[in-house]
Parts: structure tokens; sequence; C-alpha cells
């Protein structure tokens, strides 16, 4: 049984010293500009949500989804978010693929995460991924407030939802506003 149990802590030694070994000699890629493969994404993915579930705390958006603070969350979306996760024109951020991995496009792509979890990521940012922290440079008001935005973008009342058709020339389910000239192909 002592051969058995040496042998176990060898291995795990080694597995170790091999990955260690491994990352600081070089082999372990590091460009962002190249998309990542399925396991890391998945890996990833797991890692954020696990993390999110553990830190974040679940509280309730103070902020309520009325028209003005959608319109305002709308504003604080273009001025902050829009150059990585799309602009609410649904067109592609310019910056989004550069991150590894790279920035989702949030308009076209709403999140289906509980609005604490979004709030958290907003306030916290995700180490690793060019996703920063904003609580040094937005105050909590106006986080909850992109919150609110994101979390309704597909279910927006009827006045935000003329003030985004007005403003961005579509509404956020693609739909583009008539008599409007395709900005994707300008």
């Amino acid at each position: 049984m002592g051969k058995f149990i040496l042998g176990v802590i060898i291995t795990l030694i080694v597995l170790i010293l091999g990955g260690l070994g491994f990352a600081t000699l070089g082999f372990f890629p590091t460009q962002a500009n190249v998309a990542p493969p399925r396991w890391e994404h998945h890996l990833a993915n797991t890692a954020v949500d696990a993390s999110m579930e553990r830190h974040a705390p679940h509280v309730t958006n103070p902020v309520p989804p009325t028209d003005q603070n959608l319109e305002e969350g709308m504003k604080l979306y273009t001025m902050n978010c829009a150059l990585c996760h799309g602009g609410l024109d649904l067109k592609p951020a310019s910056l989004a693929n550069s991150f590894y991995p790279p920035a989702p496009n949030l308009p076209t792509h709403p999140p289906d995460d509980p609005e604490w979890h979004l709030f958290y990521t907003v306030r916290t940012g995700i180490r690793y991924t060019g996703m920063p922290a904003w609580d040094k440079t937005l105050g909590e008001p106006d986080i909850w407030k992109i919150t609110s935005l994101l979390s309704h973008l597909e279910k927006l009342p009827p006045a935000a939802q003329e003030y985004y058709k007005t403003n961005f020339g579509v509404v956020p389910g693609g739909e583009k506003k008539e008599g409007m000239k395709d900005r994707d192909k300008d």
C-alpha cells in the first residue's frame, strides 16, 4: 500500500513539474490573435461562472428599468462598452476580435445571466480577458443602468424601444427603422 501511495505522489509531482515546465519554457501559446481551442473556451467559461457564483453577491438591481434609466443605460453603454462589445446600431465592435477570448457582441447576442452576475462582471472585470473593472470609472448606479439595459434588450418597454430605434436606426431584434440607410454597408 505504501508503494502505491508513493507512486501516486510521484505521479502528481511529475505532472505538476511537467505543467510548470511547459509554461515556463514558452510552450504555452500567449497570442491574442488566434481562436482559443474548444477545451480552453469551455474551461475558461466554467471557471468564470464558478467564480461568479462564489464571489458575486446575489443582489437585486436597485435601479428600476424605467424608460429614463434604460435610455441612460443606452448612452452609458455607447460611451463605455460599444468599442469592445458592439454598438447598439448592431454594427460589430472594432476591437472585439482583438481580444483573447473575443469580446461577445452584446446587442446581437444579449447575455442571459442574472443581473447580479452582469453587475459584478462590469464592476470587477474579468481577469485575463481584457474586460476591465469599471468600479473606478463608473458609479454603481451607472453600472446598474448598463446592467438593466443588457438584461432588458430583448424586451424593452415601448418608449425605450422607440428611443432605441430613433437613435440607433434599429430595434434590438435587428429590424431596421423604415427609411434608415443600411449603415453596415457604409
